[in-house]
């Protein structure tokens, strides 16, 4: 529909301006004429209207058409005005011309001067209106230019990629009238685009709040590509149906690796090149904005990091102090009970922890058994919950696990809720055990209560693991030293019919039903360990070397009636490191048919259902047949104890080998050179250490202790 054109005409003969309107109007039907007699009438329709032209005649009273147009050109330099006057000659031309009239018409008879006039009109008002358009666009565009200036600003000044992105869709959607715009984000660990942040002008817009897949959508597209893009019609292009599309027409803008902004508007083709500059500009200062933001962030990630890391280098310091302070008591405390007591003390007496106790694996349930820095109250209520504690949980399963474990918040942790009031009253949130443990054997759980949540960093935790296991050797040595110092002793016998045992695999090669025996173990570390095997002379064991992978060597070291005694050297068995981990002997073993029973002596202090489960959970075919208790002379202790003190390893191994080899029996079971090479050494190396430790049993005969 063709835009109206209002046009003012200004005659004193009032006859003459309707007259004139009528014929314009008929002439051009977008024309529409308002008449005026002088020119105050017309300042006063100018006033009260908006008009596109003005045709004034040159002669008037009071005001002429010159004097009119000059104070037309006041309010507006521009408005087109046609000066239309009988008085023709050149002087008024010029002086019209000169005055800025936009065109000067002499009067005539007929109709054709009306079909000049109005053509006249409408080229004046169409240049007048194109004119007033394109200024009132660049003043726009300056407007719209300073904004986005100011609003640069606000991106700069905001703190998070969410603010940014929030106030870059506000800017698209209220400054440059956008029907849609939305911020996608780039997620790398899941690969894809999130929705931040959108605002939506009209209901039939479609939902910005989405996510695009890898892969999905001309979203990922442009953002894949890194090349912003404009669709005039998102609906012709493939794979887009018309009901996910957010607009009609969209820009897509790529925000670096950050993810896209994308502006949206209901009419196809609804950009304009102005528009699109803007929105290209609003990209790349929100682009700016997030790359200042992500470095502040890195910085300020970067500071905590080094904050967090001073603290906890100055906490671990302090750990360390009150470490070597407990390792130096305990170093000092004679038995197990002493150990735990000085441990909680030093522990207890620190800032740091708000209290620590420890729980023994001897017990059923696990239940403290020393404690520093807490109320009795509290350790009662911990063995009246029993298996419902969630101490109790925690130290059976770091017992089970062999590993510390951390508590990083209490007041959070769900199995910890029925001691969220002992938390808040005796101030603690982070709780950490660690096992009590040396060569495999776990003595207890060490546990400290912490201020604070997740207040026990990763260097902390592996100080206090080294803890325990200093701990954990600590009790294993006076538990020793009160053994050597005991002289009762508990003997367990045991029936194992575990066909992984080794001794039960020896059984089987016996073709009658006679026993085979272990007649003594020599345990050589690194250097494997060698056993004296006696079996019927009937057993077929002498290819086994080759064929069996648990024995390295195999040989006769003697053979007499009807028994033949052979040295095997074979790798560490778990058999045998369960007895290594609980410093266990072997009294006697034997093996008849796949079953064998086993006589062990258990020194004091070592728990035997622990002992038992350790091997039950090695050979799960094995039973406690018996146990009871020994008495030694304290002679035979003492002798013990000399031995232990006096004799070096290599003397013990050499004067054990000869002793279950039969050595030193007449006639001799075994020379000095088998038994040199069952221990890998020279006859003259294996005699001189064997001669070493006769002498030093002889000096103990005749000379007694003292030497």
């Amino acid at each position: 529909m063709t835009k109206l054109i209002t046009v003012l005409i200004v005659d004193n003969e009032p006859g003459f301006a309707d007259l004139a309107g009528q014929m314009l109007e008929r002439e051009h039907e977008s024309i529409v004429t308002e008449a005026a007699t002088s020119g105050a009438e017309a300042l006063g329709v100018i006033e009260h209207r908006d008009i596109d032209c003005i045709v004034s005649d040159y002669e008037m009273p009071e005001v002429t058409g010159l004097e009119l147009l000059e104070r037309v050109r006041e309010d507006d330099p521009d408005l087109p005005y046609i000066l239309f006057t009988g008085r023709g000659s050149e002087e008024v031309a010029s002086e019209a011309i000169a005055a800025g009239v936009t065109q000067y018409l002499q009067k005539e008879s007929g109709k054709k001067q009306y079909a000049l006039l109005a053509n006249q009109i409408t080229n004046a008002v169409a240049q007048y209106r194109t004119e007033t358009e394109l200024r009132e666009s660049e003043r726009r565009y300056e407007r719209t230019l300073t904004t986005l200036h100011e609003t640069t600003r606000d991106l700069m000044r905001a703190e998070t990629k969410e603010e940014i992105c929030r106030s870059a869709v506000e800017t698209a959607s209220e400054i440059l009238d956008v029907a849609v715009a939305a911020v996608y984000a780039f997620e790398p660990t899941a690969g894809v685009l999130e929705h931040v942040a959108s605002t939506r002008g009209s209901p039939s817009s479609g939902d910005p709040e989405t996510t695009f897949e890898r892969g999905e959508g001309l979203v990922w597209d442009v953002f894949s590509e890194g090349d912003s893009t404009y669709y005039e019609d998102v609906t012709r292009e493939e794979n887009v149906e018309t009901g996910d599309a957010l607009s009609r027409s969209e820009l897509i803008v790529p925000l670096g690796t950050h993810g896209v902004l994308v502006a949206g508007c209901e009419d196809i083709d609804g950009f304009d090149e102005t528009m699109t500059e803007l929105l290209h500009i609003l990209a790349a200062n929100t682009e700016a904005a997030l790359d200042r933001a992500e470095r502040e962030q890195l910085l300020r990630d970067h500071d905590r990091t080094l904050t967090q890391q001073n603290e906890e280098l100055t906490r671990l310091n302090h750990t360390n102090e009150i470490v070597r302070e407990i390792n130096h008591s305990v170093a000092q405390a004679s038995t197990r009970a002493a150990i735990e007591e000085t441990v909680c003390d030093r522990l207890a007496e620190t800032d740091r922890y708000r209290f620590a106790w420890i729980a023994a694996s001897d017990d059923e349930p696990p239940a403290p058994t020393a404690w520093s820095g807490i109320d009795a109250a509290y350790i009662d209520g911990i063995r009246d919950d029993g298996d419902q504690a969630p101490e109790i949980t925690l130290v059976r399963d770091i017992l089970e696990s062999g590993q510390g474990q951390l508590i990083h918040d209490v007041l959070e942790d769900e199995t910890w809720k029925s001691r969220r009031k002992e938390a808040l009253t005796y101030g603690y949130q982070t709780v950490l055990g660690v096992p009590l443990i040396a060569d495999e054997r776990r003595y207890g759980v060490l546990v400290v209560h912490v201020a604070g949540a997740d207040s026990v960093g990763e260097s902390e935790r592996e100080v206090l693991a080294e803890l325990g296991e200093t701990i954990g050797h600590a009790i294993r040595s006076v538990e020793r030293t009160r053994a050597m110092l005991t002289d009762s002793r508990l003997e367990l016998e045991l029936a194992v019919g575990d066909s992984r045992l080794l001794l039960n695999r020896l059984s089987t090669q016996v073709e009658t039903a006679e026993p085979i025996a272990v007649e003594g173990v020599i345990d050589r570390g690194e250097g494997g360990v060698v056993l004296f095997i006696s079996a019927p002379s009937t057993a077929s064991l002498t290819e086994l070397e080759a064929d069996w992978a648990s024995i390295e060597t195999l040989s006769v070291v003697s053979d007499g009636d009807g028994e033949t005694l052979f040295e095997l050297t074979v790798v560490s068995t778990p058999f045998l490191d369960v007895l290594r981990t609980y410093d266990v002997q072997v009294q006697m073993a034997t093996a008849e048919d796949g079953l064998s029973t086993l006589v062990l002596e258990v020194p004091q202090g070592v728990e035997t259902r622990s002992l038992v489960e350790a091997i039950g959970e090695e050979y799960p075919e094995t039973e406690l047949v018996a146990k009871r208790e020994t008495t030694h002379t304290r002679s035979a202790r003492q002798l013990d104890t000399y031995l232990a003190e006096r004799l070096t390893d290599k003397q013990f191994e050499a004067l054990q080998a000869a002793h279950y080899s039969g050595f030193f029996e007449w006639p001799r079971e075994s020379t000095g050179e088998d038994l040199a090479d069952a221990l890998d050494v020279s006859p003259p190396t294996y005699h001189y250490h064997l001669r070493a430790a006769e002498r030093k049993l002889v000096t103990l005969a005749f000379d007694g202790y003292s030497s």
